[in-house]
């Protein structure tokens, strides 16, 4: 029996990263902090959902900006201690290009113009040393996705 993989998306808010999920990766069980609202401690719930998928045995992805080392380590941790596949995707996306998807967004969906300037200034670039089995980098360009 193959392992679980763990994806790990990484990138700004309106990166392309959710739409990706929905194209790419629509098997794994999809954890969002953005779908906890009303959670205590969402890292806490994250870390949870993540424990319990694993446990399972079912691939998942992490749908978050997972800017920061930090922001990632807990949950590669968790992946090697359920002996997962940690794969991540750094979506490679200008702020501009953010700023310009995130104006077609509606209702909470899309984030205060400075909450992507932020983001952007605590961007940790992802490397495989953080413990990644793979690493890909993804554009989103004219609706579709190019890995490489």
């Amino acid at each position: 029996m193959e392992p679980p993989e763990l994806a790990i998306l990484v990138g700004l808010p309106g990166a392309g990263k959710t739409s990706f999920v929905r194209s790419r990766l629509a098997g794994h069980v999809h954890v969002s902090k953005d779908l906890m609202r009303h959670a205590r401690n969402r890292n806490e719930r994250q870390l949870a959902l993540v424990a319990q998928a694993l446990a399972a045995r079912r691939s998942l992805v992490v749908d978050n900006t997972n800017l920061r080392v930090a922001d990632r380590a807990p949950l590669i941790a968790a992946a090697r201690a359920a002996g997962a596949r940690v794969v991540g995707y750094f979506f490679d996306a200008t702020a501009k290009e953010c700023l310009e998807r995130n104006r077609s967004r509606e209702g909470r969906a899309r984030v205060p113009d400075v909450a992507i300037h932020i983001a952007r200034a605590r961007l940790e670039l992802p490397a495989r040393g953080e413990g990644f089995d793979a690493l890909f980098i993804v554009r989103a360009e004219a609706g579709e996705f190019q890995v490489r």
